[in-house]
């Protein structure tokens, strides 16, 4: 059977429309990494992913009576347009059915290439099953994402030219896994021509049916899978691709949120694209899979699949990567309140970068502060929370609390009646060290900081939103401060949604 795979990759019809695609070396990932990683770069084809190759060797092998009842698709946004640049290619219609949940990027991609969108479910699974009833209503050719030899053969095509790009020593290919057509033809194709290659199937933790399968000894259907990486959201794998995974794959490494997240900004440093979350899947698998296994001077491929991102997911992904990477350690602490506790705690903190600081006065007696601080090694949160607590303020350690890190760090604050005399405002500040306790020093003792939010936003000055309660007949010593301190400010102490909220 592989010999048969071998045949239809090496014939397969899916240059008329898909591109070969270059591999380039990640030199910031590898130095960082101690091993060399090549990254094949799917992003760059006229659709943004692989799953061109796929769909068009299948369509390429129809007969014309079958091309002119036109075809028909289920897909999370990928495999559609591969579909629909396909159909408009070979000129046939094309009917795709879209999770609900799919990103409006992709969604209008689609229709932008001529095929008509139907959305229905949550999953690819649910499109599928609305799919399948309307293929046999309309007599439409069913065009599978992955689970059809033509297809996995069109998806194997990848791994034909990375071998022909890189004819020296490689250790690993790493392949992102939804439904498995990718990893089929990859791990089929290089098992045959060079099988001391190893091939790592890469999951996220919340949509991992292949290694759970794999694990089983049959095809497992989830209940649920996690939409962030809504390129593989797939609850149940194909019959042929979990059989070809099964039979040729060495490895796998499930990863979570955090690293995908990590991976984007890592593939972002290195080419200044921005991957979907699926298509940075196998760059945060060779990661982790690396760092685990303690690999060093090993030669690494990891195929960027895709690149259809929706922009609105941006902002999650940048306040995420630098947890996934662990370089920032949330943390909630609480501390007296009494003056010079706040400093004590900056002391402590040390030379290290503040990403987050918030805090909103609401107890005489305690304060609770969430703190993000910048770290270079996973074990830091740990030591740091141990040394806090050591000095008397009570610490929990927030790093890997899913709700902490999605809400929590954006809901600290609200009204306060002990906030008497508080004056609010906005102060912009170099982004460097020493900054934030220059303006602690600045501030008198008999001032009272009742409310402070820092947030860390990658730029060269920081933005700090201070309330400090002035008592009455020190307004020209505050002036003074302002003056001393140097800071541009803004005074928002009449900003309606102040008077609102805080």
């Amino acid at each position: 059977m592989s010999t048969d795979y071998l045949k239809r990759i090496l014939t397969s019809k899916v240059y008329d429309v898909a591109l070969e695609t270059p591999l380039e070396v990640a030199p910031n990932l590898s130095a960082r990494l101690a091993n060399t990683v090549w990254l094949k770069r799917e992003d760059t084809q006229p659709v943004f992913s692989f799953k061109l190759r796929g769909a068009y060797n299948k369509m390429a092998h129809l007969s014309p009576s079958a091309l002119a009842r036109g075809v028909i698709a289920s897909s999370a946004g990928n495999h559609a347009q591969g579909v629909a640049l396909s159909a408009r290619k070979l000129g046939c219609r094309a009917v795709i059915v879209m999770p609900t949940t799919t990103p409006p990027v992709k969604i209008e991609a689609v229709r932008r290439l001529g095929a008509e969108v139907v959305l229905h479910g949550d999953s690819y699974s649910d499109a599928f099953d609305k799919a399948t009833e309307i293929q046999a209503v309309e007599q439409m050719t069913f065009v599978h994402p992955f689970d059809d030899p033509d297809v996995i053969a069109g998806q194997g095509t990848v791994a034909m030219e990375i071998l022909r790009q890189h004819p020296g020593p490689i250790d690993a290919i790493f392949v992102a896994i939804g439904g498995g057509g990718l990893i089929s033809g990859v791990a089929a194709y290089v098992k045959e021509l060079r099988p001391e290659i190893k091939i790592i199937g890469v999951q996220t933790e919340d949509s991992d049916a292949m290694v759970r399968s794999i694990k089983a000894g049959k095809r497992i259907r989830l209940s649920e899978v996690g939409l962030f990486s809504d390129g593989t959201a797939v609850k149940q794998v194909g019959i042929e691709t979990f059989r070809l995974t099964r039979q040729y794959v060495d490895d796998f490494v499930v990863v979570d949120t955090d690293a995908i997240c990590a991976a984007i900004k890592d593939v972002f440093q290195d080419t200044r694209s921005v991957l979907e979350p699926a298509g940075a899947l196998a760059v945060a698998g060779a990661k982790q899979y690396a760092q685990t296994h303690h690999w060093k001077d090993k030669t690494l491929v990891a195929i960027a699949c895709g690149a259809n991102m929706n922009f609105d997911r941006l902002r999650f992904v940048a306040e995420r990567a630098d947890v996934g990477e662990a370089r920032e350690a949330l943390f909630a602490i609480t501390l007296p309140e009494e003056r010079g506790s706040f400093k004590q705690l900056c002391e402590l903190v040390g030379p290290r970068n503040v990403t987050e600081f918030n805090y909103r006065i609401s107890d005489a007696k305690k304060a609770h502060v969430f703190v993000g601080i910048q770290i270079n090694q996973a074990q830091e949160p740990t030591r740091l929370a141990k040394e806090f607590r050591q000095h008397g303020f009570a610490t929990i350690d927030l790093t890997h609390d899913e709700m902490a890190k999605t809400h929590l760090r954006h809901m600290v604050g609200g009204r306060s009646p002990l906030a008497e005399n508080e004056v609010l405002y906005r102060f912009e500040f170099p982004e460097r060290p020493g900054a934030l306790m220059r303006f602690l020093n600045n501030v008198r003792p008999e001032w009272n900081i009742s409310l402070f939010h820092y947030r860390n936003q990658g730029a060269d000055y920081g933005q700090i939103l201070v309330g400090i309660q002035i008592p009455a007949g020190q307004k020209g010593r505050f002036k003074s401060f302002l003056s001393d301190v140097g800071y541009p400010s803004w005074n928002e102490t009449e900003n309606p949604a102040y008077r609102l909220f805080l």
